[in-house]
């Protein structure tokens, strides 16, 4: 049975809107996947809206959605206010916490929807929305093994792994990727050789039939941004290579980036996959595609 991925929000940090972003996009970060019948959400930002009338559209009978936040800055939650499947008495949410017995996923959804944020309560919600967690970092989604991997970003952020039927997809966002290069001196001395990261994350990846990556910034811009969360998108190229990836999403692009700029540093890593002798195909994450594995 195929999987099915659409991009309904591929921007980072901020909603861009206007005519230098019309190709890539402007919505903040949200992904459908549809694997076996379940449908997975990984992340909320201002795409989540646009999902969600898509959703009264197709499922008017009401909406079971299971919501994967990768963490809680507000680009990637700013959508669920307005995500019109959780006022509807017919859909089911599950909203999933990547530790057992946290409560940090609802706590934070519940605060931005505070009085002072916003005029609707969480409370208001017509949806039946329950909390689930992960045991050991994994779970089973109606046949869909789902598993998680923390990510080195501030306030802590997750990867997600879905696996069903031999298809495997990995939605690794806001993971600042250069920190944790194995040799951080080879960039200076090196800049094409390829950077190793940590076996564990490589594990993790490993085999992916897609995997999408926050590749937010340039070789030229990481070093004034270090720390602040994000990677280098040659950095992503390099973990795809060594995984064995076969498709990778060049994800939450940079607000300050118009679509050329975005075309420009997919082409660099395309280049840069072909002169690590890979057949890997890079592209950058478009709102409103959609993919068939």
């Amino acid at each position: 049975m195929p999987a099915f991925v659409r991009f309904w929000g591929t921007r980072g940090s901020i909603p861009t809107p206007g005519h230098q972003t019309r190709r890539y996009g402007g919505n903040t970060s949200c992904v459908e996947l549809r694997m076996d019948g379940a449908l997975l959400v990984c992340d909320g930002g201002t795409g989540l809206r646009e999902l969600g009338l898509d959703l009264r559209r197709r499922m008017p009978e009401g909406v079971e959605a299971h919501l994967f936040f990768s963490h809680m800055h507000w680009d990637h939650i700013q959508g669920f206010p307005f995500f019109v499947p959780a006022y509807s008495p017919e859909s089911r949410l599950h909203v999933y916490e990547t530790t057992p017995g946290d409560d940090r996923v609802r706590r934070l959804l519940h605060g931005q929807m505070k009085s002072e944020y916003f005029p609707v309560s969480f409370s208001e919600l017509g949806a039946t929305i329950e909390a689930r967690y992960f045991s050991n970092r994994e779970l089973w989604v109606r046949g869909v093994r789902v598993r998680c991997f923390e990510q080195p970003h501030p306030g802590r952020s997750f990867a997600f792994s879905f696996e069903h039927e031999g298809k495997k997809i990995v939605y690794a966002t806001d993971s600042e990727l250069d920190s944790c290069v194995c040799d951080p001196l080879l960039r200076e001395r090196e800049p094409e050789a390829l950077r190793r990261l940590p076996a564990d994350l490589v594990r993790f990846i490993e085999g992916a039939d897609l995997l999408i990556a926050d590749g937010q910034y340039t070789d030229a811009e990481y070093p004034s941004k270090r720390g602040w969360g994000h990677a280098s998108a040659a950095t992503v190229v390099d973990l795809a290579v060594q995984a064995g990836v076969r498709q990778c999403a060049i994800f939450h692009h940079d607000p300050m980036h118009s679509d050329d700029v975005v075309e420009e540093k997919i082409q660099v890593c395309r280049a840069r996959a072909r002169t690590h002798g890979s057949e890997l195909v890079v592209f950058g994450a478009r709102e409103g595609v959609e993919l068939k594995l």
